[in-house]
């Protein structure tokens, strides 16, 4: 059992000995029961805990490309009723791990797979344009969702629904892009042309001895975390306003603008 699995990995941690979880924890397989004895016997959560949970619901884009059983326990963990889930699967991924991510989203009315697939780069634009069909989804949606967070498969939250709804409630309609000027060593990323290699077994970044332009519209590049938290409000401005179309374009053969893109934008004068 799950209570077992935590027992073990406690007594392993006091005694300083290394733990791993070495099966599916999750009760049940969706792979061989229906949809409502998965959701029954792996106790997921089927209407909102709250009020104030239920009028502030959230929407996640969620880029995945391997290991579907922790993808599986990640989804288990961040699912509720009355939010939206937007998830990308890299074109190289298998054909299982698709089916198998799939089969799983067909269970639930809130999660979808993006309508427009990417073969992700590590590091290239491809990534920041897996976020972005995801947006355009989430957007197109009749869920009024509040903030927009993105993640990855091996992600694993660290608070609640509610802790999460309650937090982003402080910012006040602001934006969590964290970031600054870029220290020197960051700069050649957005000094120089990077270009996108990519095939179905392996894919690079490769740097070129070519200088970009200037960022447009005088914009002042920062850099920052690719993984944030933004209101709807700013997913329409990234998706429509002119000067963060022309930053993802200028963006195109830098090294892991999903670095940069959300930030400089944020730090516009007189951004959200």
């Amino acid at each position: 059992s799950s209570s077992s699995v935590l027992a073990e990995a406690c007594d392993a941690l006091i005694e300083e000995k290394a733990f791993f979880v070495r099966e599916n924890t999750l009760t049940t397989s969706f792979r061989r029961f229906s949809c409502t004895k998965y959701l029954i016997q792996n106790h997921y959560i089927t209407s909102p805990l709250s009020a104030e949970e239920a009028a502030f619901p959230l929407a996640y884009s969620i880029t995945l490309h391997k290991e579907f059983d922790t993808f599986e326990r990640l989804f288990r963990a961040i699912y509720m009723p009355q939010n939206l889930y937007c998830i990308h699967v890299d074109k190289k991924a298998t054909t299982e791990f698709k089916q198998d991510v799939e089969k799983l989203l067909n269970c639930f009315p809130n999660a979808f797979l993006a309508s427009k697939m990417e073969l992700v780069v590590y590091a290239g634009i491809s990534r920041l344009q897996a976020d972005l069909n995801c947006m355009e989804d989430l957007l197109k949606s009749g869920v009024q969702w509040k903030y927009l967070l993105n993640a990855c498969g091996q992600d694993f939250p660290l608070k609640t629904n509610k802790e999460i709804v309650q937090y982003l409630k402080g910012y006040k309609g602001k934006n969590i892009t964290p970031g600054g000027l870029p220290p020197v060593h960051i700069t050649r990323r957005t000094k120089y042309v990077y270009m996108e290699h990519a095939y179905n077994f392996f894919s690079f970044m490769l740097w070129t001895f070519v200088r970009k332009t200037p960022p447009p519209h005088n914009l002042t590049i920062y850099f920052g975390s690719a993984y944030i938290a933004v209101t709807r409000e700013f997913t329409e401005f990234v998706l429509r306003d002119q000067r963060a179309i022309d930053l993802f374009a200028w963006s195109k053969d830098t090294y892991s603008p999903d670095e940069h893109f959300w930030v400089t934008l944020n730090s516009i004068p007189g951004m959200y």
